[in-house]
């Protein structure tokens, strides 16, 4: 526990990746989905938040990536305030669907990202050509969308993130279109993948035995009804590297039980809010 305390520590000693403070958003005329909310990310950190459905998780990363525009607060990526327009070259943004382009091949979808940034089609293929290796990808540069199994095409579309974007990973439930066995084989190569890049990620998962296995904190809802005014950060001090034999163990199960108490107390207090009104 010594060393995964140390790694904690080192974590937390780390400059920030995202720095989120008092960030309200409504659409027009409906209820805000968020109310001052106000969270940190240190740089190479793996956060997961987990949230019921329906509760604008997709929302804040739209807002994060500079999609949308806040009502108020401000969103500081790296270091930098950044809450004014797009930031595609600060923030790598992977949407729940893969979203290539049926008509590019793995090497063409994959630098894409690279050429919206003004890289030379020539060289965005270079780059794209020395990793493909490394995300699993090696031989199928060639091949098009549809002749790929979903997780050869979750690869692609996270190694588009990986180049396109800056330091930040935004990942909004990657592998949830994705089989039992399939899931399990892409928590492992993206625990792999981050692991040597080190890169900043918040992801988005239903699956609270995948964000105590990829995260180094959780961030829960701390509401079961809209809007947001704050994430409850569970820290996740399990050792690393993690695979499937660490959901096996009795410190898994008790940040398991601690995440579902957790669920609960919200859940109830909702309901007692319900009967209030």
């Amino acid at each position: 526990m010594a060393g995964v305390n140390g790694q904690m520590q080192q974590r937390e000693a780390e400059p920030l990746g995202l720095s989120v403070h008092g960030l309200t958003y409504s659409f027009e005329g409906e209820r805000a989905l968020f109310d001052g909310v106000s969270f940190d990310i240190h740089k190479g950190e793996f956060v997961s938040i987990v949230a019921a459905s329906g509760m604008g998780k997709t929302t804040l990363f739209r807002l994060l990536a500079g999609l949308l525009a806040p009502n108020a607060g401000t969103i500081a990526i790296g270091g930098g305030n950044a809450s004014g327009g797009g930031r595609g070259n600060v923030v790598g943004y992977m949407p729940q669907r893969d979203c290539l382009m049926p008509w590019r091949n793995v090497l063409d979808n994959a630098a894409l990202g690279l050429e919206m940034q003004g890289v030379s089609k020539r060289e965005a293929r270079q780059r794209v050509m020395e990793l493909l290796a490394k995300f699993g990808l090696e031989g199928t540069e060639r091949k098009f969308p549809h002749e790929l199994s979903g997780g050869m095409r979750q690869r692609v579309s996270f190694l588009r993130s990986l180049l396109g974007g800056g330091e930040l990973l935004l990942l909004d439930e990657p592998f949830s279109a994705l089989d039992a066995m399939t899931r399990v084989g892409m928590q492992q190569w993206l625990l792999q993948v981050w692991e040597q890049h080190k890169k900043t990620i918040l992801f988005i998962t239903h699956d609270i035995d995948e964000a105590l296995l990829l995260s180094d904190r959780v961030l829960v809802a701390s509401a079961k009804e809209k809007p947001i005014t704050a994430f409850e950060s569970l820290p996740v001090d399990l050792p690393r590297p993690r695979n499937e034999e660490t959901a096996l163990g009795s410190r898994f199960v008790d940040l398991k039980r601690e995440l579902l108490g957790r669920f609960g107390r919200i859940a109830a207090a909702g309901a007692e809010g319900g009967v209030m009104n």
